[in-house]
């Protein structure tokens, strides 16, 4: 069969003379397949294409006259070439054949212009015939004296700039490389010079093509080819004020998802263009997210402006800043805060004073009876749950009907119970200095508690108020921060603590160092004085703090150390180094040397804190490891080392039996050499010092046995800790990025399931620091059901952790939810306690605040981070935190509200019409696209939920701001044409 098939293929043809003789079908079928291809092509691409192969054949020809003019017609044809986006260019797919003929004419040329020349046309023609990894267009570009790279187009300039970034980091392997003494492999022969192209030729190269990029809607090219060749600083030179932008907006896009230190160049060249091109409020966002003083100076220094001053301080106000400029202190100062906010009050119609009742709503209950009415439960705590409801639910407004006015109430409450009852005084007072009148009659009666409220509520009504002249706070408290009566000098210590957040205040330091140095006094009294020096001192690794802290570390005693306390130690390290990256590596040397197991637990919460808001993958994947139970190779490891110190412990009852043997046969030798009195008498002393032996080698046993006990429980806790604080650490690092969150949410849900008890009693917490007064249906709903979980220590986490997730926001469904809960936990009294406090968190200011740790120009506000941190690291135990329930009130120094306030340029409050809607993300798109979706139109003040923004209605005003946050100056537009 084989042997006839080519027989079959054949067809006999007639001869000339007549005789048939066989002959193959092939020539015949690929001239036919020719002659259809050539049908295909239509008159014109025929026409083309001769030409084409015709200056092809030219440069092949010996005529050298004809070389420069055949070359020029040949690069005018293909620029002329336009096609479809999807399809190659007509001549490129012609001169594809052609590609190798002409490498070898220029190969065989000698003159350098018309090798130039070939040089710039082969380069576009390697585009299409080039193999993966030759890069002969770049080889060719480079070896091209023309300048005209942009008049090939932009497919042929975004693929150069491919080539360039893979051969410039190839370039960088192979220095790293030969650093390291190991000779890289050799590149493939195919690239003939491209991998030997210097770093200069290739940035030179790269730098001509960004402008056309820029000019060409490419920004997104530009800077991405600019970060390949590590050039990115050399961007501000070709940006304008057409281009900026677009810009700067990517570039601040991409800061999360690079690595260190890329992202921290990519902020300060984007700072550089914003202040080149006068855009300060956006500069002074990059100058606070770098964190550096002397670039936020440079912001002011750029304007002579006093009304652009102002605009920038109350920007510094929101954050909390301590910077200081002349002319504008009381701005940054917060002195006007509760003017501004109590004039919203008044606009919105909030000024009548709410009661918890209003909330609770006691007479929706299911049950014939209230929640009070025969539940046997402690009315005292109740009262106190009330007191700190009512604190949160008119934080602000001055006024309220359940304590300012009653001086009883506070007997209601018993013990530590009346000293947050006092302080929720200065809670409605806050940021009104009048309610230091308030809080004063309380300073001068008999009760330590009540005195200590007090001092507290000072500080909590002054907080983050600073009038620069006199500080209240200061001259009230410092009397008492030494006090013989613990109480009092903890709620002082407290008070400044929250008075002076984020203030980098001296004089504070001086005041409170020394206490928090001495690793003499308790404790707590050293962990009150460092945290409340690390918020005044909030991520700026102030050395002196570091050290005091360092040392009560290693010098206190492990049983000292073994506290909810030493938390708050930790903590304390953590806030001051709290986004500060790489900086924390010092610190984290000298934690190594403590010899405690909770060392490891240290340098996880340090570490998360540094690296806070930054998305770093490999950090999560690094905290998703060590909660990952043990394998079973693992565990079979240290159960051998059980065994062998079960084997210890035979050996040892082996010892004692071989002893008691022996005295066992001294004695019946001795008994047979004598029945003498006195040899009697030797015997029994010989046998009473050895029952003290054997006595004393026990006593030494069960020492031995009670340290290793120790020892392991050391260990158990300080595992605990290091498991918590990598829960945490997973929300802390991806709440700057918001596929890095979604992600994290699943993480959590799994930790959940199969998660041992410490990591599922602070999961709701993360999740709760997550989505802070963001409340999300799908995040309260799985809240709600860990809130019903039968560790209790979860369920109350749980609830706290729906509060947060609401703060601020009236959300009804979650309002609802935290009522059922009430109900639920009626006759759980601490469970309760917890629903209450979150019930007045989630209408914390009558809906007028926010916990929001980002604003709308993504920056983190590090003041209020630290202090939700130091309430959800207090939480781990919750009934620790119950028991110090003052505690909760470090929640005050981070809130802020959520209003946009309207002034003009002399500072009194205008009404403007303002869209309100959903922020839309529009970093490289194309055009000028909305940046809201689905507004409503309002009048200021109005109030901006999470995800929102806004933006005038008309241009009628000029806004000094660029974006509509917080208060805002505006200036009439002076070319505004009101429409008819």
């Amino acid at each position: 069969m084989s042997e006839e098939t080519p027989q079959s293929q054949e067809k006999p043809v007639q001869s000339s003379n007549g005789s048939q003789v066989p002959a193959k079908e092939e020539p015949v079928a690929k001239a036919h397949d020719n002659k259809e291809e050539e049908e295909e092509l239509s008159e014109e691409d025929l026409r083309l294409k001769n030409n084409l192969e015709s200056l092809v054949e030219r440069l092949t020809e010996d005529d050298a006259d004809l070389y420069e003019p055949s070359l020029s017609q040949l690069k005018e044809l293909i620029r002329d070439s336009t096609s479809s986006m999807t399809a190659v260019p007509k001549p490129l797919k012609f001169l594809r054949p052609s590609y190798p003929q002409l490498c070898g004419v220029y190969d065989k040329w000698t003159v350098p212009k018309l090798k130039s020349l070939m040089a710039d046309t082969l380069s576009v023609l390697a585009m299409t015939y080039s193999d993966e990894g030759k890069r002969d267009s770049l080889r060719f570009r480079l070896l091209s004296d023309e300048k005209n790279v942009e008049s090939w187009g932009h497919e042929y300039v975004r693929h150069l700039a491919l080539e360039i970034g893979d051969v410039y980091n190839e370039q960088v392997e192979k220095e790293a490389g030969d650093s390291s003494e190991t000779s890289p492999e050799p590149s493939s022969a195919g690239h003939r010079g491209v991998e030997n192209a210097s770093k200069e030729s290739l940035i030179q190269l790269s730098l001509d093509i960004v402008p056309y990029f820029l000019k060409h809607n490419g920004e997104a090219d530009a800077v991405d080819l600019l970060l390949e060749i590590e050039s990115i600083d050399k961007l501000p030179q070709y940006v304008d004020e057409n281009t900026f932008q677009r810009v700067c907006q990517y570039m601040v896009a991409c800061v999360p998802l690079l690595p260190p230190p890329d992202d921290v160049f990519f902020l300060q060249t984007t700072y550089s263009i914003y202040l080149s091109e006068l855009q300060l409020t956006e500069a002074l966002a990059l100058a606070i997210r770098l964190d550096d003083e002397s670039l936020i100076r440079a912001v002011f220094d750029a304007t002579s402006d006093p009304v652009v001053h102002k605009q920038l301080a109350y920007i510094l106000s929101a954050q909390k800043s301590s910077f200081e400029y002349d002319g504008v202190q009381d701005i940054i100062g917060n002195t006007k805060l509760s003017e501004h906010f109590l004039f919203l009050a008044k606009e919105l119609n909030l000024t009548v004073p709410k009661v918890p009742e209003d909330i609770y709503k006691s007479h929706l209950d299911n049950s014939s009876k209230g929640v009070f009415a025969g539940t046997g439960l402690d009315s005292a705590q109740q009262n106190l749950a009330a007191s700190f409801v009512n604190g949160f639910l008119n934080l602000g407004y001055s006024s309220d009907k359940l304590i300012v006015g009653d001086d009883n109430w506070v007997y209601k409450t018993k013990g530590d119970g009346m000293t947050s009852t006092v302080a929720s005084i200065g809670s409605i007072y806050q940021w009104n200095l009048d309610g230091l009148q308030q809080l004063d009659k309380y300073l001068y009666v008999e009760e330590p508690e009540v005195k200590a409220g007090a001092l507290l509520g000072i500080g909590i009504s002054a907080c983050g108020v600073h009038d620069g002249e006199v500080e209240p706070a200061m001259l009230l408290l410092q009397d008492y921060v030494t006090n013989s009566d613990k109480k009092i000098s903890s709620a002082a210590i407290l008070g400044l603590g929250i008075a002076f957040a984020g203030s980098r205040n001296d004089e504070l330091l001086g005041l409170l160092l020394p206490i928090a140095a001495d690793t003499n006094s308790p404790i707590e009294t050293s962990a009150m004085a460092s945290l409340a020096l690390s918020h005044a001192f909030v991520g700026t690794c102030n050395g002196d703090i570091t050290t005091a802290i360092v040392d009560n570390l290693l010098e206190r005693t492990a049983s000292e150390l073994k506290t909810e306390w030493t938390r708050f130690l930790t903590l304390a390290l953590g806030i001051l180094y709290l986004g500060q990256g790489d900086q924390v590596e010092d610190v984290l040397e000298t934690i190594s040397a403590i010899d405690h197991p909770i060392t490891s637990a240290i340098e996880v919460l340090i570490n998360v804190c540094a690296y806070t808001g930054t998305g770093d993958v490999l950090l999560i994947q690094d905290l998703l490891h060590r909660l990952t139970p043990k394998n079973k190779k693992e565990e079979e490891e240290d159960e051998d080392e059980e065994d062998e110190e079960g084997g210890d412990f035979e050996g040892a009852i082996d010892e004692e039996l071989t002893e008691s043997l022996n005295l066992g046969k001294n004695e019946e030798t001795e008994n047979d050499e004598s029945i003498k009195t006195e040899d009697k008498m030797d015997v029994d002393d010989d046998t009473d010092k050895k029952t003290e032996k054997a006595s004393e080698e026990e006593d030494a046993k069960k020492k031995e046995e009670e340290d290793k006990k120790q020892q392991e429980e050391e260990k158990e806790y300080a595992l605990t800790d290091e498991l918590t604080y990598a829960v945490l650490g997973i929300a802390m690092i991806a709440m700057g990025e918001e596929i890095g969150k979604e992600m994290s949410l699943r993480h959590f849900s799994h930790l959940m399931h199969y998660g041992n008890e410490h990591i599922r009693k602070t999961v709701p917490l993360a999740i709760g620091l997550l989505s802070v007064s963001d409340p999300q249906v799908k995040i309260f709903d799985a809240l709600s059901r860990f809130s019903h979980d039968p560790d209790l220590d979860v369920s109350m986490n749980s609830i706290f952790a729906m509060g947060l997730t609401g703060a601020g926001t009236n959300n009804a469904r979650l309002a609802q939810l935290l009522r059922q809960l009430a109900s639920y936990y009626s006759r759980e009294q601490n469970a309760l306690f917890i629903t209450r406090l979150s019930q007045g968190m989630v209408h914390l200011g009558k809906g007028t605040m926010t916990f929001d740790t980002f604003n709308d120009a993504r920056v983190l506000n590090k003041v209020t981070l630290a202090s939700l941190l130091t309430v959800l690291v207090g939480l781990v135990t919750p009934s620790f935190m119950l028991d110090h329930h003052y505690l909760f009130y470090y929640l005050n120094s981070g809130v802020r509200p959520k209003y946009i306030m309207t002034l003009n340029e002399e500072g009194e409050p205008i009404k403007v019409n303002v869209r309100v809607g959903q922020a839309v993300d529009t970093v490289g798109q194309a055009g000028k696209p909305k940046t809201i979706t689905g507004w409503i139109t309002h009048s200021t003040p109005v109030l901006l939920g999470h995800g929102e923004r806004a933006e005038l209605e008309t241009n009628e005003y000029i806004n000094y701001a660029s974006r509509l946050e917080g208060v805002v100056i505006l200036k009439k537009n002076p070319d505004y044409r009101e429409e008819e």
